[in-house]
């Protein structure tokens, strides 16, 4: 028997084995009282809400243990505000994270634009 044959072989038998307990757990009841039962798998990282054409890259990266531009992004934005909270009181510092925070804020508007399909300039008369 051939290598692949051997592998096409235990992914039978492993597919056999799993056929069976869902069979089992269908049987017996257990399917049906999980609260999920009949209701769209929510797989709780923004799958379905990310644009298809992003679906694979943004996959990849977190297969990869890569966190994505914009995540970096917002969590520079959140640092930002905590250091603008422990800067009450200085006017100057204050002034310039407020800048920063502005600038970061419109620069993540415009990477999120970009990833949901651009158009939002177009739309309004510009080229």
């Amino acid at each position: 028997m051939s290598h692949e044959e051997k592998r096409l072989q235990r992914l039978q038998s492993l597919d056999d084995h799993i056929g069976r307990a869902l069979r089992e757990s269908e049987a017996s009841g257990e399917l049906r009282s999980a609260p999920s039962w009949g209701k769209p798998i929510d797989y709780g990282d923004g799958y379905e809400r990310t644009p298809t054409e992003w679906r694979l890259a943004y996959k990849m990266l977190k297969d990869a243990g890569v966190v994505p531009p914009e995540v970096e992004m917002l969590r520079a934005l959140a640092g930002l505000r905590g250091e603008l909270e422990s800067a009450a009181g200085d006017a100057d510092r204050e002034r310039a994270l407020r800048a920063r925070i502005a600038a970061l804020r419109l620069a993540i508007a415009f990477r999120l634009e970009a990833i949901r399909g651009g158009s939002g300039l177009r739309s309004r008369g510009a080229r």
